[in-house]
């Protein structure tokens, strides 16, 4: 006996002791899948016969099987489910999360039963208890139906039951395996002739029947369909011609079609149920009225077997006609069928006497594309990953349609305004709101980037939102943040921590055979966003803040925005991103560097000198002071060192003269991620910014090498050496492929190593660093920890990017933005 069970459902055995219900779960289903009534009253009273631990036992397996339920896991009730009130607690639990609630009766002999009981060491109760709960099954039978179990198999016997089978079928709105392409047709609203001109856009050939009227239509593009999101008739001039056009092209496969409410308005009516005869439905009635009966039989069959939504392509697309919320996709209640037809609404009216809608997509966070119609809206636009198609053609607007999965919006505009708005089209929003919400990023948080995982933990999201939330700018607009970079292995060259032959085989040891040494500018880091119009236009630090300010922002932001138009307009792009240095350090760093950095020389300068006249008016006098001159005279010289090392980083500014920026990285444009193009190209664009103004931009000196030629390493090295012996902080190595490239193994590789200067180096670890002894202790430093962040924080820049790119809602890009900004937090050695 085959018994189809929905693939997402609440199935609930019932069954008397002894009936062989744990028997029968174990055979057909995982034990995962089986929630077992006996199993929860071991788990809250360690005994699974103590019946007075079932109220506590089943409000644990409630929980538990709504927790399945709402992941979308089939879950099965293995309990004997034999009064209407505890059926009651599962059909409640499925209803809330929008599935079918099934029963599978098991019915055997009240003797079999007996007999297995019996045999049970742990089953102490009498016969007569059995035969009450025989009583209570046959009492059962002819309730389960009406307490809301949609599907119901009652096995009589020992035999059916050992010969049944579980076949799973897919629920009427799950179209998963169908990828498309797909044609999404808004709203038509009986404007045949606007459908008829969409669809020859779209690419498709009408077939018309012997009185010429369209009755379906083919594609060339094998398995391309139209998906209809309802509201096919009212308001317009032929209703009859979209439907007859429609239903058409839904029997031959070309199409399919949800309902809209108007479809369901005029299914009650030609049903015989009592409608108002409003929003265009007269003009309908009457269009039907000239048609044969048939036809209209066949309109009202069409309708009433329309189903509320449709999911498709691997999940990846929803199309309902009022949109749909993410708990509801794939799901079948009232509940959601009401959302897909009507949406939600706040319960209050607006100024025109219409229904406030509920912003439903403002607060979307699923990965399916919502598409859907319902609310006319002047132009389509993607709104967290949901577009209304919409575009009020009755009203004289345009019929518009979304190719899938290019996203390619296509529309036609209507001949004429067919029927007068209640609304004007231009009163509805420009932009519904996008804000961010602060439930995307707060807490613990694990997120799956395409270039890896990484969990985010609450006192680094909490300490990330207490920059973003006082400092940043616009969150919305922060769309990408500079990774950390780690240093290359320490190197073994005598006098030095780190060495150009350290940097060159970690790439090598990488897979890379190709890099590219650029100069390290010793700047702060700035990331750029210019555009031709200017308008959301920003500078801002390694972690999010606003530069300068606007006084200083808004001149240097107009100075690169002349620069990089010739550029903007080569790369047919509204806006860049670019990844740039700031120079000097002590333009935005001047507090830093005399707070930490001057005091230090400034109290060594002080100390040392007195230290060594006292020590020479002691050698003097004839007393033997040993190596403590040789000492102080060392420590003076190193301290001259540090000194001299911070001093170079310094210089005068005055607002923007002597400040420059150099720019390295060309990010991404309007619609594009440039992080494959290799570097050569973007320090090519950087070296026309340069050449463009170069008061205002400072170029990157590079060597481009192969790591298999050891005349272009040495060469290299010699260039570093004359780079740092200047005064240069060092270098930075790259894969030459550009900031995408990957390792031997095909992941993602380290987007550079930095090979800092010796002097430099006084900076970071001290005046002394250089001994021996001092050498010796830190090249045991552990670099593990900083490459690991800085890889996880360049793979989610480049996820951003990416996300960018490809048009993700606001929230997608921020939440990687904010785990990069988060990732700051972690413990790891600052000298890094």
């Amino acid at each position: 006996m085959i018994l189809d069970v929905p693939e997402l459902s609440l199935v609930a055995l019932v069954g008397i002791s002894g009936s062989g219900k744990s028997t029968f779960a174990g055979t057909h289903w995982k034990p995962t899948q089986v929630l077992s009534s006996d199993f929860f009253r071991g788990l809250v009273a360690d005994d699974e016969n103590d019946q007075s631990a079932s109220g506590d036992a089943f409000e644990v397996l409630h929980y538990v099987a709504g927790k399945r339920l709402a992941a979308g896991r089939l879950t099965v009730v293995d309990a004997t489910n034999l009064q209407s009130h505890a059926r009651a607690g599962l059909v409640k639990v499925a209803r809330e999360h929008d599935v079918l609630p099934v029963a599978i009766v098991l019915d055997v002999p009240e003797s079999v039963a007996w007999e297995r009981t019996e045999a049970r060491a742990d089953r102490t109760f009498g016969r007569q208890v059995l035969t009450r709960m025989h009583r209570d099954l046959r009492r059962s039978l002819g309730q389960l139906a009406k307490e809301g179990f949609r599907k119901i198999h009652v096995l009589r016997g020992v035999d059916e039951i050992a010969a049944a089978e579980i076949r799973y079928e897919k629920l009427f709105n799950d179209r998963k395996d169908e990828h498309g392409p797909f044609d999404i047709i808004g709203d038509v609203h009986g404007c045949r002739a606007e459908l008829e001109s969409l669809l020859g856009e779209l690419g498709w050939k009408l077939i018309r029947d012997e009185r010429g009227r369209p009755v379906d239509a083919v594609h060339a593009e094998e398995n391309r369909k139209a998906v209809f999101v309802g509201d096919l008739v009212d308001r317009g001039p032929d209703s009859p011609g979209v439907l007859r056009l429609v239903m058409g092209m839904v029997a031959a496969g070309h199409a399919i079609c949800v309902p809209g409410n108007h479809e369901q308005k005029l299914a009650r009516k030609l049903n015989g149920r009592n409608v108002q005869l409003t929003h265009g439905l007269p003009e309908t009635l009457e269009q039907l009225g000239a048609e044969d009966p048939a036809f209209v039989t066949e309109v009202r069959t069409f309708i009433d077997g329309l189903v509320s939504h449709y999911v498709l392509d691997d999940g990846r697309l929803v199309v309902a006609h009022a949109g749909l919320k993410e708990a509801y996709h794939g799901r079948a209640s009232a509940r959601v069928r009401s959302f897909a037809l009507y949406g939600e609404t706040t319960g209050e009216t607006d100024e025109y006497g219409l229904p406030v809608r509920y912003p439903w997509a403002r607060d979307y966070r699923g990965s399916a594309a919502v598409v859907y119609g319902h609310v006319p809206t002047p132009r389509p636009e993607w709104i967290n990953n949901t577009i209304c198609l919409d575009t009020g053609c009755v009203f004289g607007g345009a019929l518009t349609a979304l190719r899938w999965p290019s996203r390619e919006i296509v529309a036609v505009p209507a001949a004429r305004e067919y029927y007068a708005p209640v609304r004007p089209l231009t009163a509805v929003a420009a932009k519904p709101d996008t804000g961010l919400d602060i439930a995307d990023v707060i807490g613990r948080r694990h997120i799956d980037y395409g270039y890896g995982q990484t969990t985010v933990p609450a006192e680094n999201a909490a300490a990330a939102l207490e920059v973003m939330g006082r400092f940043s700018v616009d969150p919305e607009s922060l769309v990408w943040l500079p990774p950390t970079m780690a240093p290359c292995t320490s190197s073994s060259v005598e006098g030095y921590l780190e060495h150009p032959s350290s940097a060159f085989a970690d790439l090598r040891a990488a897979g890379v055979d190709r890099v590219v040494c650029e100069e390290k500018h010793m700047g702060s880091r700035a990331v750029v966003r210019v555009s031709v119009s200017g308008v959301g236009d920003a500078i801002w630090t390694r972690t999010g803040r606003p530069f300068f300010g606007p006084a200083l922002d808004e001149p240097l932001l107009a100075r690169v925005r002349a620069a990089a138009a010739p550029i903007l307009a080569e790369l047919e792009t509204d806006w860049l991103l670019i990844d740039a240095e700031l120079l000097p350090w002590s333009a935005k760093a001047g507090g830093l560097i005399r707070d930490q950095y001057a005091g230090v020389g400034a109290a060594g300068r002080a100390a040392l000198p007195a230290a060594l006249s006292v020590v020479e008016r002691v050698a003097g006098r004839g007393l033997d002071v040993g190596g403590l001159r040789d000492r102080l005279e060392l420590r003076a010289a190193e301290i001259d060192g540090y000194s001299a090392a911070y001093r170079s980083y310094v210089k005068p500014t005055d607002g923007l003269t002597g400040v420059s920026l150099a720019p390295f990285v060309f990010l991404a444009g309007a619609g594009v991620s440039y992080a494959k193009k290799d570097h050569d190209w973007h320090l090519a664009l950087a070296d026309r910014l340069v050449a463009a103004d170069p008061e205002i931009f400072t170029p990157t000196r590079r060597m481009v090498l192969d790591l298999a030629d050891p005349a272009a390493e040495a060469a290299a090295t010699e260039w570093w050496l004359t780079l740092t012996g200047a005064g240069g902080e060092g270098m930075v190595v790259k894969p030459w492929a550009g900031p995408a490239a990957v390792d031997a193994k095909g992941r993602l590789a380290q987007p550079g190593v930095k090979c800092r200067g010796r002097e430099y180096l006084r900076i970071i670890y001290g005046p002394e660093y250089t001994r021996p002894e001092q050498l010796d202790r830190l090249r045991q430093r552990n670099l593990g920890r900083k490459r690991s962040l800085a890889l996880r924080e360049h793979g989610l820049g480049l996820a951003a990017l990416d996300r960018l790119a490809e048009g993700a809602p606001a929230w997608r890009v921020h939440e990687l933005v904010f785990a990069i900004l988060a990732a700051e937090s972690e413990p790891v050695d600052p000298r890094l």
